[in-house]
């Protein structure tokens, strides 16, 4: 059998991540049509099928689970040992991959990963934006960021930021006929956008007061899956919305959404940048950090 190369194995492994040939061409830079002909020569050599292609998704085989359960560490101290050459140069260089959600990736973008970029031309920011937690070290992150409970314990932890909190909000013109809620309780007899999680889960509505934790259940009749989506339905009369305040600090100080529930909704620790702490920390991350740590402390 012919020796396989780096780039097959790390075409292998990222079809796995994203189980999509068009994404996984992208992270690679290539065409899906290359990546599909690399992945099929290497089967081909193998003499085994790595992956369960059908029209609308691609999964590993029991063969492709194994062989990359073997290849994936082996492929991270590749990369390890590369990366620890790179420290020698002057300025980093390479990849950084960050899973974060849509409204975490707004927070940074202009302020943080433009500033990075500005300061290191050699290197590339890939932001991969999600609803759901993802397990950064399997799905290849470098690192994630995510509201700081939400973290696992195994992982380091960079805050920065503002404390945020979680508001309820509806237009002036809904609450022409309808009187504002005084208390979490009160939400029932109220039209409430809900929010369908990537799960599938409708996300609960949580509340606090003097150690007082509420969980409510809300109901109405618009379910969205997109925040955007959500503020528009609300600006436009459709019901209360539970969002994150920065989300809609412009139609608050407009006048286009109205806040309620104040006391019921305190602050709380921001978000943070994290990565696994038993994996070396790659130069361009830390060069990352730095940057976020100077941008975000003005």
């Amino acid at each position: 059998m012919q020796r396989t190369g780096l780039f097959e194995l790390n075409a292998v492994v990222a079809v796995s991540t994203h189980r999509n040939f068009r994404q996984a061409a992208i992270e690679l830079g290539i065409s899906p049509s290359a990546l599909s002909h690399a992945i099929a020569a290497l089967e081909k050599r193998m003499g085994v099928r790595l992956f369960n292609r059908t029209t609308r998704s691609v999964s590993l085989s029991e063969a492709g689970e194994q062989f990359l359960t073997r290849v994936r560490p082996a492929l991270r101290e590749i990369a390890d040992a590369m990366e620890a050459v790179n420290a020698f140069r002057d300025t980093p260089t390479g990849v950084l991959r960050i899973n974060t959600s849509e409204g975490g990736a707004q927070r940074i973008l202009a302020p943080v990963v433009l500033e990075f970029l500005r300061r290191y031309p050699d290197m590339q920011v890939e932001i991969a934006t999600e609803g759901r937690l993802v397990d950064i070290v399997a799905d290849g992150f470098d690192a994630g960021i995510r509201l700081s409970e939400t973290l696992a314990q195994d992982m380091v932890a960079v805050a920065f930021g503002a404390r945020v909190s979680f508001v309820v909000v509806g237009s002036p013109g809904y609450f022409l006929s309808h009187s504002k809620p005084l208390t979490p309780a009160d939400l029932a007899s109220h039209e409430c956008i809900r929010n369908r999680m990537p799960s599938g889960k409708l996300f609960p509505w949580e509340f606090e007061m003097h150690g007082q934790e509420v969980a409510v259940d809300v109901k109405g009749q618009l379910t969205l899956d997109n925040h955007t989506l959500m503020i528009e339905a609300a600006i436009h009369g459709a019901g209360l919305i539970w969002t994150s305040e920065w989300a809609v600090e412009a139609p608050i100080a407009d006048g286009r959404l109205v806040r309620v529930l104040e006391d019921w909704t305190p602050p709380y620790p921001g978000l943070c940048l994290y990565y696994p702490g038993h994996r070396h920390v790659p130069a361009g991350l830390r060069a990352f950090i730095e940057v976020l740590r100077e941008t975000t402390s003005q």
